[in-house]
């Protein structure tokens, strides 16, 4: 990524100790604002006004899960130095193509709802019509991966806007006014606990292509190899954790405003725009704008870059070209948002439902190389706790996909 569109790249960003550092803050802010989408934002101020304080008990058990399984994702990719479809195919030839056409049918169909999401922050912003607003959008991610370092750009944009979106999310949870001690104290005492809840954000924060996001631009940034183990998980705990204090701030913002009295509509169309202008007013509803924006524009370059990761590392001609691929990629959601106006509905179900799926499988294959496959590590030893954990939470990954068939039945009821 880190070159012209159609040229090799002559050696990798993360080669040098600065380059490193760069590449890991990017690959930690990647994974990070891919899970803090559109859908992320609805989610979190739904769940809150749904449950109130005990909501706080979702979040932690949530994060808890998603840190074993974001370690040993990236401690397996980063160190064996080869992306998930990879590591697929030398496990169990076919599966690698099997979850490279998931993951980029779940990418491409997620990313009109991202392109959706973006216009409609916009909108909210500075009442730009949202035709306009989801065009002007995408022409900015083209212009990003049709730098000429695409993967520096993708690094610097992601952490600048992660950085925004926390910044004024805090604000309006300071002017909200949150029960904070309530909060504490139903993090560990919870007055209603709902599996249902906590199985929905790891959906959210680690399915589909979310899940090698970061990952994989470890790969191209070169920061890979059993050297790197400890640099390499450090990041993955640290992204997960940025997405887990944006989901908090968001949350203590949402809570502010359910406990002044106010009550979300049932049948709200932005529930998240009604919580942050009850908190700030006409102010509010501006800043609700910039967020949204900017959760669907980096979701939109990592849903982008991580589906093409997977479908372009299969031939060296496909990947020489990887940015015009991610452009037509982005084209073609952009296209599909401004003939129809949004996703589809019945693709989305299809599409959750089979992100559900990929988790599972591809942690199973994630969990095979840990265990079994030490050749394709360097003869890496690989943890024994580590690979507990991560079995613990693959478990309640098949769960997770077991429930979303019924996504699929759905679109034959």
């Amino acid at each position: 990524m880190d070159r012209p569109p159609g040229t090799k790249t002559a050696s990798p960003a993360g080669t040098t100790s600065g380059g490193r550092r760069s590449a890991l803050l990017g690959a930690m802010f990647l994974m990070a604002t891919s899970a803090i989408g559109p859908g992320f934002i609805t989610q979190t101020t739904t769940f809150t006004a749904r449950l109130g304080a005990a909501f706080a008990f979702v979040i932690v058990a949530s994060i808890l899960v998603d840190i074993a399984v974001q370690l040993n994702v990236w401690r397996v990719i980063g160190v064996s130095g080869m992306r998930a479809q990879t590591l697929g195919n030398r496990v169990l030839p076919g599966s690698g193509y099997l979850l490279a056409v998931l993951v980029a049918f779940g990418g491409l169909v997620f990313n009109i709802g991202n392109v959706g999401g973006a216009a409609l922050g916009l909108n909210a912003l500075a009442g730009i019509d949202v035709k306009i607003g989801g065009t002007v959008s995408a022409l900015i991610a083209v212009a990003i991966f049709l730098s000429r370092r695409a993967g520096v750009a993708v690094d610097r944009i992601v952490v600048v806007l992660g950085v925004v979106m926390v910044a004024l999310t805090l604000y309006v949870a300071i002017v909200s006014h949150p029960p904070v001690g309530e909060a504490l104290r139903q993090t560990v005492l919870p007055d209603t606990v709902d599996f249902l809840a906590v199985t929905t954000l790891i959906g959210g924060t680690v399915g589909g292509y979310i899940t090698y996001a970061g990952a994989h631009r470890l790969i191209d940034a070169g920061v890979t190899g059993p050297r790197n183990a400890g640099r390499i998980s450090r990041g993955s705990v640290t992204g997960i954790l940025v997405t887990g204090v944006m989901r908090v701030i968001l949350f203590l913002a949402s809570l502010g405003v359910v406990a002044g009295g106010f009550r979300l509509a049932a049948d709200s169309a932005n529930p998240a725009a009604d919580i942050f202008r009850s908190a700030a007013g006409e102010l509010g509803l501006r800043l609700f704008g910039v967020v949204l924006w900017a959760a669907a524009i980096t979701s939109v370059i990592g849903a982008s870059y991580t589906s093409v990761s997977f479908l372009a590392s299969f031939s060296p001609r496909t990947d020489r070209y990887r940015s015009w691929i991610t452009v037509a990629f982005i084209v073609v959601s952009t296209a599909v948002f401004l003939l129809l106006g949004k996703a589809p509905a019945n693709l989305l179900i299809l599409a959750g439902a089979l992100n559900g799926l990929i988790l599972p499988v591809g942690l199973a294959v994630i969990l095979w190389v840990a265990a079994r496959r030490r050749d394709l590590m360097g003869g890496y030893r690989y943890p024994v706790w580590l690979l507990g954990i991560g079995v613990l939470a693959w478990a309640l990954t098949i769960y997770l996909g077991w429930n979303s068939l019924s996504g699929i039945s759905a679109l034959w009821s």
